[in-house]
């Protein structure tokens, strides 16, 4: 079975156009796995920032959601252009060494590769009936995106306790260096 963004990628379309592609649609297993109440809505936006890492990391491509108010958007020349992307990518490797490697995996199926359950499950488990590979794999992936969720709170209280801790810093040097 083949998704959209396959499809798209072997096609000449550039891969910039494959990750817009991919993220102008919907996340159907996000929100399936959401309106049945098996991830929280800190899931499902955990899903979207890693996603939007993933493109813009892999592809060079990124899309914000919300416009910007006008005279408030950012240029960035070549090199912070590429220092942007190259924190996407850390995030991306960071939730893959905490997470694992099949987490890893079952994220990317699901939110770049945009597979269905059923499609996942076939792929993964390929010797048990297609019902309950879908099954296992919906289950898989609720754990998955639950934990993405927590890990993201992880890794934005050590970044403010990083800032916090520099800006402590920086004012006792300041204390430091008066007479």
């Amino acid at each position: 079975m083949k998704t959209q963004a396959a499809a798209l990628a072997q096609t000449s379309a550039p891969a910039g156009l494959v990750a817009q592609a991919a993220l102008n649609r919907p996340r159907r297993t996000v929100q399936g796995l959401l309106q049945a109440g098996d991830i929280t809505q800190d899931a499902a936006d955990a899903a979207e920032q890693w996603c939007h890492n993933y493109v813009f990391g892999y592809f060079d491509y990124l899309e914000h959601t919300n416009p910007a108010p006008q005279g408030q958007t950012v240029r960035h020349d070549a090199v912070s252009w590429q220092m942007a992307r190259a924190k996407a990518m850390a995030r991306i490797t960071a939730v893959r060494d905490a997470l694992g490697l099949c987490a890893h995996q079952r994220l990317r199926m699901m939110l770049v590769d945009e597979l269905s359950f059923r499609a996942m499950g076939e792929a993964l488990f390929p010797t048990i009936s297609s019902s309950s590979a879908q099954r296992k794999i919906a289950a898989q992936c609720a754990l998955v995106l639950e934990q993405l969720a927590a890990l993201e709170v992880t890794f934005r209280r050590a970044e403010q306790a990083k800032k916090a801790s520099k800006h402590k810093n920086a004012g006792t040097e300041k204390k430091g260096a008066q007479p």
